[in-house]
């Protein structure tokens, strides 16, 4: 069983990263996320990170402050290749008016992040398939840590509504082939650096309406 306070903990680690804390029933949200992935993960291998300190740090701060970043007027958004749910349950817990597609073609992760947002409570959509065979378009398509991203960055382009966004949590090194991949016809701001990290960025893509 998990130890009881990660909800505090969580805010306190929010806190040094001088970033606002999370109202107490969005922390008591993220302390149940965090049970059942910790309790999935000895199952599934979700992710190499198992103790709750490294998950809380590397997982859900990034995530959040991520969520935080992301443009105010995103009304859908396509968690693409979700594994775990980071960052799209993140995002849906504290963009609740977001309404976030969580795309995760392994059975077996897709149902861990069916079962996470049943049990949370919150009005994201699993699509247990490649995210690719989706039809329609988001105001923002966000990728981390998918597997192929550099094949599959053109995929997700196509996801992307016009005058959306491509949201990249990646690597300095892997930057400018996602960009060439992703084509000219998105316009990049100047990424800003992932909390804890020295190579890891966040970058946003605008898709022109061309």
């Amino acid at each position: 069983m998990m130890a009881e306070g990660a909800g505090p903990r969580l805010n306190e680690l929010l806190q040094k990263a001088g970033l606002d804390p999370l109202d107490d029933e969005t922390a008591d949200k993220f302390e149940v996320y965090l049970s059942l992935f910790v309790r999935w993960n000895k199952k599934l291998n979700l992710s190499s990170v198992r103790d709750e300190e490294g998950i809380l740090a590397r997982h859900f701060i990034e995530s959040i402050a991520v969520a935080r970043s992301l443009p105010n007027d995103i009304a859908t958004l396509l968690d693409f290749g979700s594994g775990a749910g980071f960052p799209g349950i993140p995002i849906a817990l504290c963009r609740p008016h977001i309404a976030v597609t969580l795309a995760e073609s392994q059975i077996k992760k897709a149902a861990f992040l069916q079962e996470a947002v049943r049990v949370l409570g919150i009005p994201a959509k699993v699509h247990a398939d490649r995210a690719e065979t989706l039809t329609e378009v988001f105001d923002c398509v966000i990728m981390r840590a998918v597997e192929k991203m550099p094949k599959v960055a053109a995929a997700a382009v196509t996801l992307v509504a016009p005058h959306g966004w491509l949201a990249l949590m990646t690597t300095d090194a892997s930057l400018a082939e996602l960009q060439t991949v992703a084509g000219p016809q998105l316009k990049w701001p100047e990424p800003v650096r992932l909390l804890g990290s020295e190579s890891r960025i966040f970058a946003l893509g605008w898709k022109s309406g061309l």
